[in-house]
């Protein structure tokens, strides 16, 4: 089905439960308090960027405050005060920085038959900074519920490109659980109360291309490609219905990748859920404890309060001010304070409480984790500071490896179709002779072995003569192919001298000849 030809709506209504959950979550991964602000209801109109477990629900006679005052970014800057003085804890980046580290700081590895194909797909990886990419896809996965993979060309370079999408930026279409279509859009155009957007629509085997010009909330008429710079260059590649083929007939140029389900609050979708969701009241929580604690820190200057008798008149209409650092006044009649003393002046200055704060910022930010499906241990927190073992640090870590362990099973088979889709455009657009093949996928444990205990290992072996010397290799080198392994082994019996027969000539030796002899 080719891009829409009449007015219409855009986003559609049919996904704005998915729009509203993804602008609340995009709000606090931007870390932007301005964007919490406005999501929230502080100052903009009722129901924007509410979630859907009833906070946008009319309560009885609390109207508009009544609904955001549940949030500590709902409620408003108080009268009198020129600023706001709200504070943000940027743990919502900090989880999706460390989610997409635990997936990809160490690559996995995609192997496809043929020397020719592996060595073409590696150069792919490499010089179209996939490897970077998938990071980044990661990331955007964590925060907003799932990432699109997309694959694309540019004559430009002699490779295709990759890049992601957040899940904000398509309107999806799924068939018994995969993506079947995908509709992207951007702005390209917003001035004068119009919106130009340009639409790029995935089918299998067809992209399309089209540009609208309508308004802030409709999609409008569409005009050609060559009226706006940002889709000129599409124009002379689509044909009578607005678009081409994509060089992969087997399905998309996209991908969808879940970053976890099931969808706690779209029950029944084929979407993702965040890594935030369930933990935003949390999250909350966390600042309003933050701000507290440095409105603390204002409220403690030391101050002083001093008679009005005691500032000196600037003049009519200028108010009058107290100089601190001056040393000696003139008398002044007045009577004496209540209990004698003549000391007029009154020092303010209020307790931090440290110790409260610190421990509940700790509890939440525990809580905060622990409904991401994160430990402690992997933010830096929790450790003991002495060196640990590879077992104990993955012990510490359980929660986390768990996590992550569920989010491979979304990222395998993404990435087999990667590497499929990247040789079928190679081929298709640059007409390289590599056939498209799915690749296998191997992943790194996520934790380096410590040294030692590997080594300690590897010895008993040796000496309990229970492991072979191909074994060992791979134990200490499991990335490693069997070319690798093989070259290492010829290697270390040329080290040290061991002069190993070959298995035939072992046979050879045990297996008594034709004519019987026992010699």
């Amino acid at each position: 089905m080719p891009l829409p030809t009449v007015d219409q709506e855009w986003p559609p209504p049919a996904i704005r439960p998915e729009m509203r959950l993804y602008n609340q979550w995009g709000a606090w991964y931007s870390g932007s308090p301005d964007r919490l602000a406005e999501v929230y209801g502080a100052g903009v109109s009722p129901g924007i960027g509410l979630d859907l477990k009833g906070w946008d629900r009319p309560m009885r006679g609390g109207g508009v405050m009544g609904r955001v005052a549940r949030w500590f970014w709902g409620s408003p800057t108080p009268a009198g005060q020129s600023r706001s003085t709200k504070l943000h804890v940027p743990i919502a980046g900090d989880i999706a920085a460390t989610s997409a580290d635990l997936l990809f700081s160490e690559p996995p590895t995609l192997k496809v038959p043929g020397k020719k194909g592996q060595a073409r797909l590696d150069k792919i990886m490499h010089e179209a900074g996939i490897y970077g990419g998938l990071l980044e896809a990661a990331e955007l996965g964590s925060a907003y519920g799932g990432v699109y993979l997309r694959i694309g060309w540019d004559t430009g370079v002699d490779h295709p490109v990759f890049d992601a999408l957040p899940a904000d930026a398509g309107v999806p279409e799924f068939s018994s659980g995969r993506l079947s279509a995908v509709t992207f859009w951007r702005v390209v155009r917003d001035e004068d109360r119009q919106v130009w957007r340009h639409l790029e629509r995935h089918e299998k085997g067809r992209v399309y291309h089209g540009l609208y010009m309508g308004d802030e909330d409709h999609l409008g008429q569409q005009v050609p490609l060559e009226d706006h710079p940002a889709t000129a260059h599409f124009a002379p590649q689509v044909d009578a219905e607005g678009g081409f083929d994509s060089g992969y007939e087997r399905g998309l140029l996209v991908h969808y990748v879940p970053n976890m389900r099931p969808h706690r609050l779209l029950r029944g979708t084929s979407l993702g859920r965040s890594d935030y969701s369930g933990v935003e009241p949390l999250m909350d929580a966390l600042d309003e404890t933050w701000t507290s604690w440095m409105r603390d820190l204002r409220l403690a200057k030391a101050r002083i309060v001093v008679p009005e008798v005691y500032l000196q008149n600037t003049g009519r209409g200028r108010g009058s001010m107290w100089d601190p650092d001056r040393e000696i006044y003139s008398g002044l009649g007045m009577l004496p304070p209540p209990g004698g003393g003549s000391n007029m002046i009154t020092m303010s200055q209020f307790a931090i409480r440290v110790q409260e704060h610190g421990d509940t910022a700790k509890t939440l930010i525990a809580q905060i984790l622990r409904g991401s499906g994160y430990s402690v241990q992997s933010f830096g927190e929790g450790g003991d500071g002495q060196a640990q073992t590879a077992t104990e640090i993955h012990m510490q870590r359980h929660r986390s490896y768990s996590t992550r362990g569920r989010k491979v099973g979304y990222w395998t088979p993404a990435l087999a179709w990667l590497s499929e889709v990247l040789l079928s455009v190679d081929h298709h657009i640059y007409g390289t002779k590599v056939s498209a093949e799915k690749a296998t996928v191997s992943w790194p444990d996520g934790v380096m072995p410590d040294p030692e205990s590997l080594g300690r290992t590897l010895d008993m072996l040796v000496r309990a003569q229970s492991a072979s010397l191909d074994t060992r290799i791979r134990m200490l080198h499991p990335d490693w192919d069997a070319d690798q392994v093989k070259a290492e082994k010829e290697m270390l019996r040329d080290e040290l001298g061991l002069n190993v027969p070959d298995p035939a000539e072992l046979s050879e030796m045990f297996i008594p000849s034709a004519s019987g002899d026992d010699d």
